[in-house]
């Protein structure tokens, strides 16, 4: 993390799964996905996919989808490509 990045925390104690999407650069993004892998962490290129053990290459970057130990489903992705 770092001090342009904050997180709000709820105290509920029942909550909607939620989807999380996180720009990271290329060294981030290699970082993140080998710690995925080294912790066995089951990922996929897709929301409806996130168990395929792919990344994707939308949009001339790459991505990858994997749950937290809550059910939200985690995205990294690298592309600067901007959908209107």
């Amino acid at each position: 993390m770092n001090s342009t990045l904050t997180l709000d925390f709820d105290t509920q104690e029942n909550f909607s799964k939620n989807h999380y999407a996180f720009k990271v650069n290329d060294l981030q993004f290699d970082e993140i996905f080998e710690r995925v892998k080294s912790d066995n962490i089951s990922f996929g290129s897709g929301p409806r996919s996130s168990d395929d053990g792919k990344i994707n290459t939308n949009y001339g970057g790459r991505g990858v989808y994997f749950e937290d130990p809550n059910g939200h489903l985690l995205e990294i992705i690298t592309t600067d490509y901007v959908i209107d």
